[in-house]
């Protein structure tokens, strides 16, 4: 047993010693040069955190993102997990084989096709015969949300199926045994089966929707409207200024931030799925 433990850790080598070397070790200096001076050379405490907060173009891009995260990761979770049924259960086939097509399509082909339907000058407006500047306006909030959903439910789609896939039939023939009506089953028998599943696509999600700083810019620009003003695009802005200071501070406060968020969806129970608390 030993001898095989061993050897786990000999494998287990290369990607620890990737891990730290990449991630973990510019992560502490990233920590540390959010306590130090623009120079980087001597300690200046909290100021570079009150810095960050007291930017009001962080504190903008901090909430939209937030409010993007709030609408969009729920809305692709239960969206997705409702084709997931349909799909599994026959009411549809179709879906199966076109769900992945959105994931297909680059970023940008598809940022310029919703450009196309959305400009001000584009089909959507000419069909209904407006003049909504859908992309320089609140409006283009929803737009963001709508484009992040048409790509990625597709994905998530088949997540939940994998999930749908581990539950045993035998549950639903007893369920059904007692009685149990369709709503019944996916109450108490399809979401504690997709439990363990939840956990993984939850934090995959709020990934994702971190990540639409693309979408945005590829859709609005370098200074898009406020609504869409995201926390990438103050990044972008101190990276350029050299802001190294408030770049560390400001990434050290989504890292926390973050981590209070996934951490209702830890496992316990020595990695046993259905032991995943909520």
């Amino acid at each position: 047993m030993k001898g095989q433990n061993r050897s786990y850790v000999v494998f287990l080598l290369p990607s620890l010693l990737g891990v730290s070397v990449f991630v973990l070790l510019p992560f502490l200096d990233v920590v540390r040069r959010s306590f130090m001076d623009v120079s980087g050379d001597e300690f200046c405490g909290l100021k570079n955190y009150q810095r960050v907060f007291s930017n009001q173009a962080f504190c903008l891009a901090l909430g939209n993102t937030g409010k993007f995260l709030a609408v969009s990761v729920p809305l692709l979770l239960l969206l997705s997990l409702a084709l997931a049924n349909l799909v599994y259960f026959g009411v549809t086939k179709f879906y199966r084989n076109v769900c992945l097509l959105p994931m297909a399509i680059p970023v940008a082909s598809l940022a310029f096709v919703w450009k196309m339907i959305f400009h001000r000058y584009g089909l959507l407006n000419s069909f209904l015969g407006l003049s909504t500047d859908w992309l320089n306006s609140s409006h283009a909030f929803g737009v963001l949300t709508a484009s992040f959903l048409w790509k990625n439910t597709g994905y998530y789609t088949v997540l939940w199926l994998t999930g749908l896939e581990q539950i045993p039939g035998s549950l639903y023939e007893a369920a059904a045994l007692d009685g149990a009506g369709v709503f019944a089953k996916f109450w108490y028998v399809t979401l504690p089966g997709l439990r363990p599943m939840a956990s993984a696509a939850f934090i995959l999600a709020l990934i994702g929707a971190f990540k639409t700083f693309r979408e945005a810019w590829l859709l609005a620009g370098e200074y898009p409207d406020t609504s869409i003003y995201m926390i990438q695009h103050v990044f972008h802005h101190w990276f350029r200024d050299m802001s190294m200071e408030k770049m560390s501070a400001s990434a050290v406060v989504l890292v926390c931030i973050f981590a209070v968020m996934v951490y209702p969806f830890r496992k316990k129970g020595g990695g046993n799925p259905d032991t995943v608390q909520f």
